[in-house]
């Protein structure tokens, strides 16, 4: 119940955090199960909330396992169908437990479900595609090898910043992978080596290859133009949208840049932060307004100050500088 009522609410939610959203090969985001979605992982769980909000079936998300460790988060977590699966770094005693969440993704595949796994293993801010590990491919083979018909669906998620609130996502679904494409004969390291080189092989297609500082290239892979027209119309709503949304979302920046500085987890966390106060905000505006003017239409404030936040993303910077 949790995840589907969040699952709604982050999805309207998206229409103000994302400028815009450039879907390829939207069809696929209807695709039945089983299925695996192997992704790149440039924004924390930022990439896990836009694969959650966009398909159309449930996803369980494979997540790093420590944190996991707090039981009371352990228990939130696997309501919101994130799934435990552990590193090196996380202590090799934890390995094991993967063969704990593999038995779980397998069942779900069973049952026809989807899950996601973000194959590069470790996110980095940045425009790049990095090595793959082996986690997916061994997925992958295990279901077929237990007779699972298993399709492993390539997505390629960009972003146009990952410092600020309000930016164009670029969301590309590639062409599925099946059993039949590999030699199922050979050593486990020849038939995970050849599912790699499959998987870069349809990433490198769908994830943008950006040199960092490249603002040319930035411009020409990230930007999305602007309508003048609509931009003067919006101009005004944008203006009273920036003054309203100031006193909330300067502070919760501040405090996210403390907390988490530079890091990877910035973006994700100040979006987190953001939708949590953003209803206690759009509240107390409703309860100071009602108490000066007491009437009936303060209450069409829930639908106008979110819309004015919508005008003025529409036509803010787009891109890091």
């Amino acid at each position: 119940m949790l995840y589907y009522s969040l699952k709604v609410v982050v999805r309207i939610a998206s229409l103000i955090f994302c400028r815009k959203i450039i879907i390829k090969n939207k069809e696929l985001l209807k695709a039945e199960g089983p299925l695996l979605i192997a992704c790149n992982h440039p924004n924390s769980f930022l990439d896990a909330v836009m694969i959650g909000i966009l398909f159309r079936k449930p996803v369980f998300s494979l997540t790093r396992g420590d944190v996991f460790k707090n039981p009371v988060l352990r228990k939130l977590f696997r309501s919101l169908r994130m799934l435990p699966v552990y590193r090196t770094r996380e202590g090799i005693e934890n390995l094991t437990e993967n063969y704990k969440t593999f038995d779980s993704c397998a069942c779900i595949f069973k049952q026809k479900g989807v899950v996601s796994i973000f194959s590069e293993g470790l996110c980095v801010n940045e425009w790049h595609l990095r090595a793959l590990k082996k986690g997916t491919a061994r997925l992958a083979f295990k279901c077929w090898e237990n007779d699972i018909p298993l399709k492993v669906l390539p997505v390629g998620i960009n972003y146009s910043s990952f410092r600020s609130f309000g930016k164009n996502v670029f969301f590309n679904i590639g062409t599925p992978i099946n059993k039949t494409m590999f030699d199922h004969d050979g050593t486990d390291g020849t038939k995970y080596q050849d599912f790699n080189n499959k998987l870069r092989e349809e990433l490198a297609q769908l994830v943008f290859e950006i040199p960092a500082g490249d603002e040319r290239i930035q411009q020409q892979k990230l930007g999305v133009r602007i309508n003048a027209f609509k931009k003067v119309m919006l101009a005004m709503p944008a203006v009273f949208g920036y003054l309203f949304h100031f006193p909330l979302y300067v502070p919760v920046k501040l405090f996210t840049a403390h907390k988490f500085g530079k890091g990877v987890h910035y973006d994700s966390m100040l979006l987190a932060l953001l939708l949590f106060f953003y209803p206690f905000y759009l509240l107390l505006a409703v309860i100071l307004l009602y108490a000066f003017f007491e009437t009936g239409w303060i209450f069409s404030v829930f639908f106008i100050l979110p819309f004015t936040a919508w005008c003025f993303v529409q036509g803010k910077k787009q891109l890091d500088k």
